[in-house]
């Protein structure tokens, strides 16, 4: 019964127009009024389905389109000449030229810093006769902090390499600016998107700079360090030690998440709006994105910067830019110069030397505090113009776009028609109607990601995703095209009224608005991509009212509204662009524990519920959906059988666009000592880690050695279930492989030594060490039941980031660094019958031979060869020493 009154309550509604129409015609011409009677939709346009379908699909590619000619127009106009991105270029390869560049190797510290030194030289002397002066100093920090990354852990540096050169008038400078980049790599990658590339920029925006005939304002500080990828440890020598420090008043950081492509700007702050009016004012190819900062500052990203050393260790307010395209082969052997198109290194040297250019020329650097508070807005549009406002304007603007919605639909709702409530009625059930859409999509498309999931089909979109559109989205579009079509012909009883077109847009718009008002509300400045959601197709409904109430869905209204539409969707599909091309190379580096297809189905499920908010609009309008619901099954159908099949392989080392596999082998020796300090278990290895959730699924094939009997299980007894972590990322790869392998013999193997045991007059035990190894090293600290670590020699001296009852010390060290010696206190069980027979704490050590001769062995060298060319496999030497006290 409740659905024939809901029948009845809508036709009612829907036959306003065509009461009106009777009361204006010929009473005796009953022919016209009795045939609207019977077919009420006659006198009112509907979309053809095949005109609907073909309208959205042509506007999502013509919009798709302009995204993709943005993203590949690098240099907007022409360069003024003053950076010189073939000079760069050189820069760039000679660094590269040298190979992986590890903190501690010779191509790192020696190699690389001379080359930079001999620039830097030549840049000091061709400007010796302008009005700049150049001074550089070589700094060797040595120091630890404690940083909530992964988890948190404590980092200790020991004579790290950092070039420092400052740029200012001949007659001094007070107040610095600072740019950033970082020379090191991760081992086994010759790095020149991460981030050789950037030190190369910044040569060659010293050489501008210096080269000024006009004298700067301010100083410049470029630092060129050596040690951000020991997590970010020669950013911390530098703010906290070096005396220039104290001067710098804001900096720019360049890194690198990807290879190539544009430079975003995808954090600044905190506060100090001033700092992104500097870059939408001075920025030559502005790409920038407040949801990008504050996804990254959420956190969800596993990724950190040495931006955060400079914010939390420094107090300085700074702008971070990186390269985000093509985050496949980032940190792998195929981050090469030749991937880095030479109009990118022109795009960044524009924008670096333009906005340094500005800062160093600007009165608001000596005093900056007092235009510190607040936050900005700020997003570009397709990269040619940035907007940027201040957050309490948005606010407002934000409150505005909600007010004008409400006002609208109060208009509606205390319409003479809308007795009853009827109108505030239908559209709280159209809202639940969406909701619930919402969560079978998602629900349906979950669904369907744990079954490719379950049959071993997972990351089949890796290498190519667009099937992972065909699939998911498929599926999301049509769960949801299904459950609107049900409802119309079911719910609504097949009345295909305008009226519920009209119904369903003002249900989108009360979505978006919500939406606007909770992020407003939590003082997000992403809040801005909701108000552009309800702003412009609120304006183009009211402008379309007319058209749309004499002639219904006619094509030029459907032409014209999607026209309406058109820049906040085209600024949205950026952003979802944006969206994958960060996260789909980050889910095959995420672990083993993280199921990629839940993320991704999920990713993409929401894409289709943001795209179709306003398109729903036309689900209502159209005749019928059952050629698209067919089409829809087809391609889903057609793709989960191919899927199923195994016909798309999640890996491939095509040169021209890689989408390596990564793998970890460590060849490892690893010892346990007892209480008494004699050895009670050792064992050799090849330890084996993948860092997806395929694991060996994919490898066991061709390796049938590395399957699941050679599976290990965690000790949870040992520091890190006893093996040789580089860094506390056990909770991410729970499943890896050892297979028994010789012993290794570094030809610099480590010397440990406790030097003193005591206990204190405070009840404390306190234990002093000495260690002496390479230039990577892990120490592992797992109090035993009842007792507690009370204080040691690392950061502020309090122990802190406990990882589930143990502690990660990360260490690393330059070129002749001293014996390493560190001490800690522990407080006993404080009753004797807690004591544990095998002591008070475990502690462990690891050494990783990241370069050198003590890198390779046979075995490991053998190991890497049989793997297939689509697997990056990174590999070194380590030990694992443990002891209990």
């Amino acid at each position: 019964m409740e659905s024939d009154t809901t029948i009845r309550r809508i036709k009612s509604y829907g036959k306003q127009n065509y009461e009106r129409n009777c009361a204006s015609k010929d009473q005796s011409s009953t022919n016209g009024c009795n045939e609207v009677k019977k077919k009420p939709d006659v006198s009112l346009y509907l979309l053809h389905e095949g005109v609907g379908v073909a309208l959205v699909t042509v506007f999502i590619v013509a919009l798709w389109g302009l995204v993709h000619l943005s993203l590949q127009q690098l240099v907007i106009g022409k360069s003024t000449g003053e950076f010189n991105a073939v000079r760069a270029r050189k820069h760039l390869e000679h660094i590269t030229s040298v190979g992986p560049r590890p903190v501690g190797s010779r191509e790192n510290e020696v190699l690389t810093v001379n080359f930079l030194l001999e620039q830097i030289e030549h840049i000091k002397a061709d400007c010796s006769s302008g009005p700049h002066s150049v001074t550089v100093d070589v700094q060797k920090p040595t120091g630890s902090f404690s940083i909530d990354f992964l988890g948190g852990f404590t980092s200790y540096y020991d004579k790290v390499s950092n070039i420092a050169v400052r740029l200012e008038p001949k007659g001094g400078a007070q107040h610095l600016m600072l740019a950033n980049c970082h020379f090191d790599s991760v081992a086994n990658s010759p790095g020149a998107s991460d981030d050789a590339v950037s030190c190369a920029v910044m040569l060659e925006v010293l050489h501008s700079l210096a080269n000024l005939s006009t004298p700067l304002r301010h100083g410049v500080v470029f630092l060129f360090n050596g040690a951000e990828e020991n997590v970010l440890q020669a950013s911390h020598g530098f703010i906290t030690q070096h005396p220039w420090a104290k001067q710098v008043r804001a900096f720019i950081n360049l890194e690198a998440a990807g290879v190539g492509g544009k430079e975003v700007v995808f954090q600044t702050g905190p506060e100090n709006p001033w700092l992104v009016q500097a870059y939408v004012h001075a920025a030559k190819h502005p790409f920038a994105s407040v949801v990008g900062q504050e996804v990254f500052q959420s956190g969800v990203i596993p990724s950190d910067t040495d931006f955060r050393i400079y914010r939390d260790f420094g107090n300085i307010p700074g702008i971070d830019l990186a390269f985000i395209e093509n985050g496949f082969i980032y940190h792998t052997k195929y981050d090469t110069p030749d991937r880095i198109h030479t109009d990118s290194i022109q795009r960044a040297g524009d924008n670096i030397l333009a906005v340094l250019k500005h800062l160093a020329m600007s009165e608001v650097l000596a005093d900056s505090s007092q235009y510190r508070h607040g936050n900005m807005v700020f997003f570009d549009l397709l990269g040619v113009v940035v907007v940027a406002y201040p957050a309490r304007v948005g606010t407002i603007i934000n409150y505005l776009a909600t007010m004008a919605t409400f006002l609208y639909l109060f208009k509606k709702s205390s319409h003479h028609s809308n007795m009853g409530g009827r109108y505030l009625k239908e559209l709280a059930y159209g809202t639940a109607l969406v909701i619930i859409s919402w969560f079978v999509m998602l629900l349906t498309v979950l669904i369907l990601a744990v079954l490719m999931s379950l049959i071993g089909r997972s990351m089949f979109w890796y290498n190519n995703f667009c099937t992972c559109i065909f699939l998911y989205g498929s599926a999301a579009t049509g769960t949801l095209v299904l459950i609107h079509t049900l409802a119309k012909n079911l719910y609504y009883g097949g009345v295909r009224r305008l009226e519920l077109g009209e119904l369903y847009f003002d249900v989108s718009l009360l979505l978006w608005s919500a939406i606007l008002v909770l992020l407003t509300a939590n003082d997000l400045c992403s809040a801005y991509v909701p108000m552009l959601m309800v702003a412009f197709p609120l304006v183009t409904k009211l402008v379309l009212a007319s058209e749309f109430r004499l002639r219904g869905a006619s094509i030029k209204y459907s032409v014209l509204y999607l026209l309406g539409l058109g820049l906040p969707y085209v600024h949205f599909m950026f952003l979802i662009w944006v969206v994958f091309e960060i996260f789909t190379p980050i889910l095959g580096r995420s672990g083993t524990e993280i199921p990629p297809d839940l993320i991704l189905a999920t990713l993409v499920t929401l894409t289709v519920i943001i795209l179709s908010s306003f398109f729903l609009h036309f689900i209502y309008l159209a005749r019928s959906t059952k050629w698209l619901l067919a089409g829809l099954g087809t391609v889903f159908t057609v793709f989960l059988l191919l899927v199923s099949c195994g016909l798309f392989f999640p890996f491939t080392a095509d040169p021209s666009a890689p989408r390596p596999k990564r793998v970890f082998i460590q060849h490892a020796t690893r010892t346990f000592h007892g209480v008494d300090g004699r050895v009670e278990s050792k064992d050799s290895g090849l330890w084996i880690n993948s860092f997806d959730y395929t694991g060996m699924q994919h490898i066991t094939p061709l390796i049938p050695e590395i399957n699941d009997t050679i599976r290990t299980s965690c000790h949870k007894d040992r520091p890190f279930c006893g093996f040789p972590w580089f860094l506390p990322i056990n909770f991410l790869a729970k499943k890896n492989w050892y297979l028994p392998a010789p012993e290794v013999f570094p030809k610099s193997p480590v010397k440990f030594q406790l030097l003193s045991k005591e206990e204190t007059t405070w009840g404390t035990v306190k234990m002093t060490f000495e260690v002496q190894g390479p230039s990577h090293m892990s120490l592992y600290l797992k109090p035993h039941q009842g007792a507690t670590l009370s204080s040691w020699s690392f950061g502020d001296g309090t122990p802190k980031l406990d990882l589930a009852g143990e502690y990660f010390i990360f260490y690393s060290h330059g070129l002749d660094a001293p014996v390493w010696i560190f001490w800690f206190e522990i407080q006993p069980p404080s009753e004797h019958g807690h004591e544990d027979p095998e002591g008070m704490i475990s502690v462990a050590f690891s050494a990783h031979y990241f370069f050198g001769e003590d890198q390779r062995t046979l075995q490991l060298n053998n190991m890497q060869d049989r793997f297939p060319k689509w697997a990056f496999t990174s590999s070194w030497v380590s030990t694992y020493h443990m002891y209990r006290y």
